[in-house]
């Protein structure tokens, strides 16, 4: 065990405590706790007037805000529109969730009306946010008060797994860059596998049997819930020009190559750089588990008859680790096999610190995880609940989402993942991190693989150069509801 938790009896009682908070999580996730919800009182409170709906629609379809402002500007001319009580604008993942996303869809539908729920796959949350938002800002520029109140207590739900979570969060923060406050806070219904964001604030981690009546209740807490800070983060990722790389939808290409200069190069660099960037709000890691993930992931689209549902997701992975080296395969075997301390070189900045230092690789390691969450693979909590005793002696501070530190662990091989994920044992602690910044030589390693909340890709290695992958905290916070 790598580092000391509770004893054995208060593990016992902590394993009691998640077994009945699993149980209660799953009464309310199939929608027996609390009240039955008026569906009627419920879509007054949540409704936009008529004229509003129709203007961010028409906004978004015309991509042009002040030619629909202008058309809808006297909609309220009289002045008798009130914004409802918890105005409310919903993303449907509708190819999530099995069968269930399109019935969802047009449930919430007939909760609010069709205007204020948006199929991912046919409206973007960036063009919610420059069109939709946009006009709502626009008609309040004019003096329209219902709009101005509408778009003041807006909240968005989102109805996906993770990954469409964090498309939604990351759309968002251009209101804060471009200085078009308030930011919607965001609340979840779960239609992913791991849903470890929706998990960490209090909205399961599963889609419900009884969804009918569960969506009337997730939609009361989204517009009741109180407020969350999380952090996210900015991965730079900087390789010689020349690698191909098939990134996923979270990385975008970047002209702006430009690393932290407090930390000097060793060696020297190509003359020219291919550049990514994206943001993450639960992990980001290196190693055999993202090599897994990948594998997953083209299995899935290759054979997307395997793909039914979240329990067959999760057997069809667990069965496919197996297969992959993680526990039979001896390390010697294969360069690709052995650890990452061969080609890593990492450094952090610490709790409170400016300065970059550099942190040792054990050598057993063979997965490297930043985690920003306290949920990981499916509601896991690898990082453990350490004791006060053990923080101050490793220089740790207690974990939150907001607290602007990663927590760092490794994962050494297969049987060692298996007990870290049934929280018999702590992963292996290496580090808390305000910023990271890993530099990756291949030497006799062709790729080496990386994954950003879920999203995995191949990552090509270069004998002669070496790629960079840097980690800093975006500096303004993102906004969620807490649903418990």
């Amino acid at each position: 065990m790598d580092s000391p938790t509770a004893s054995t009896t208060e593990g016992s009682t902590a394993r009691i405590v998640t077994s009945r908070s699993s149980v209660i999580e799953s009464i309310r996730g199939c929608g027996l706790s609390g009240l039955r919800v008026n569906k009627e009182d419920l879509k007054k409170k949540l409704s936009m007037p008529k004229y509003l709906r129709h203007a961010i629609r028409d906004s978004i379809n015309s991509k042009d805000v002040n030619a629909t402002a202008d058309r809808y500007r006297e909609g309220n001319s009289a002045g008798r529109e009130e914004a409802p009580e918890g105005p409310m604008v919903v993303f449907v993942n509708s190819r999530s969730g099995g069968r269930h996303g399109p019935e969802l869809k047009e449930r919430l539908q007939q909760l609010m009306g069709e205007e204020q729920v948006f199929d991912l796959s046919e409206v973007r949350p960036n063009e919610f946010v420059a069109y939709g938002l946009g006009c709502l800002e626009k008609l309040a520029g004019l003096g329209d008060f219902c709009a101005k109140d509408t778009r003041d207590k807006l909240r968005i739900l989102v109805a996906g797994g993770d990954g469409t979570v964090g498309w939604v969060l990351g759309s968002l923060t251009e209101l804060h860059r471009q200085g078009r406050e308030p930011v919607p806070p965001v609340a979840v219904i779960p239609l992913g596998t791991g849903n470890d964001l929706s998990r960490s604030f209090g909205w399961g981690g599963s889609f419900p049997f009884a969804w009918k009546s569960a969506v009337k209740r997730s939609l009361l807490r989204a517009i009741t819930g109180p407020v969350c800070r999380l952090d996210s983060w900015h991965l730079l990722m900087a390789m010689p020009r020349g690698e191909v790389v098939d990134p996923p939808h979270s990385l975008k290409s970047t002209d702006d190559c430009s690393l932290d200069q407090g930390l000097r190069i060793e060696g020297e660099l190509p003359e020219k750089m291919n550049c990514y960037e994206g943001v993450f709000y639960n992990y980001f890691s290196i190693g055999m588990d993202a090599q897994v993930a990948y594998g997953f992931h083209h299995l899935r689209n290759e054979k997307p008859y395997l793909a039914q549902g979240p329990i067959s997701n999760k057997l069809i992975y667990s069965g496919y680790t197996c297969t992959q080296g993680w526990f039979l395969t001896p390390c010697i075997s294969d360069p690709s096999l052995r650890g990452l301390k061969n080609i890593i070189r990492m450094h952090v900045k610490k709790v409170n610190c400016s300065e970059w230092e550099q942190i040792p690789v054990p050598k057993s390691v063979r997965a490297i995880v930043a985690l920003n969450l306290h949920s990981y693979a499916s509601g896991r909590n690898p990082w453990g609940s350490p004791k006060p005793e053990y923080l101050e002696k490793k220089g740790f501070v207690e974990a939150h989402v907001d607290d602007g530190l990663l927590e760092i662990f490794g994962l050494k091989q297969g049987w060692h993942a298996s007990f870290v994920m049934v929280e018999l044992i702590s992963a292996k602690h290496i580090a808390q991190a305000a910023a990271i910044r890993l530099e990756v030589r291949g030497g006799e390693w062709k790729d080496a693989f990386m994954q950003m909340d879920g999203e995995p890709w191949k990552q090509p290695m270069s004998k002669e150069y070496s790629s960079f992958v840097e980690i800093k905290r975006v500096p303004f916070h993102s906004l969620m509801v807490n649903g418990d």
